[in-house]
């Protein structure tokens, strides 16, 4: 992890805001997830240091990735050069997003490799989980909605322009002509 300089002022509260979403129960459901998919016995606490130090090599979600879509991630490093351990998580992310999560749904390497954004982290594993799921693994969180498309009939909606517009409320023609906030501008 980088040393970075303690923040102050805005960027502290803005870092503590992202921090205080972290949900322990969730992380420690992540974790089980990951330990059941990888067959690997590892500690599921859910705190931050020990999630921290369980993925922050991105070697367990690239092998979370690999029995999701086999082959997806070829190759993992091993070893402590951080940038090989960074390209690991970098792998995960765009595989993941192969897999079809949003860049909403996915987190950024140094959100994980400098403990920036665990939470982030979190999301995006419970998203990858929705997904498995859907195609029929074992996943994670809530069952992904399925499209749920509807079609009426000219009739139908013929009835739907008959009902009457007051219905929805009324102003009697007020508009905002007229109207001004505010002293006007003197010249």
């Amino acid at each position: 992890m980088a040393d970075r300089p303690t923040k102050h002022g805005l960027a502290k509260e803005a870092y503590d805001k992202v921090q205080s979403k972290y949900d322990v129960v969730q992380a420690y459901e992540a974790l089980e997830w990951i330990k059941e998919m990888i067959g690997e016995q590892f500690d599921t606490s859910g705190d931050m240091d020990n999630v921290y130090n369980q993925l922050k090599d991105g070697r367990k979600l690239c092998q979370l990735m690999n029995s999701i879509v086999p082959n997806s991630i070829p190759k993992i490093n091993n070893g402590e050069n951080s940038f090989k351990l960074m390209e690991n998580i970098a792998r995960f992310v765009q595989a993941a997003k192969i897999y079809g999560l949003t860049d909403a749904e996915t987190f950024q390497t140094v959100d994980l490799y400098e403990k920036l954004n665990l939470h982030q982290v979190i999301v995006c594993l419970f998203a990858l989980g929705r997904k498995a799921q859907k195609q029929g693994l074992r996943g994670l969180g809530p069952k992904e909605s399925d499209k749920n498309e509807r079609s009426f009939s000219a009739e139908t909606l013929k009835q739907g322009n008959m009902v009457i517009s007051t219905q929805y409320g009324y102003n009697k023609g007020a508009t905002q002509s007229g109207m001004n906030f505010g002293n006007t501008r003197h010249m």
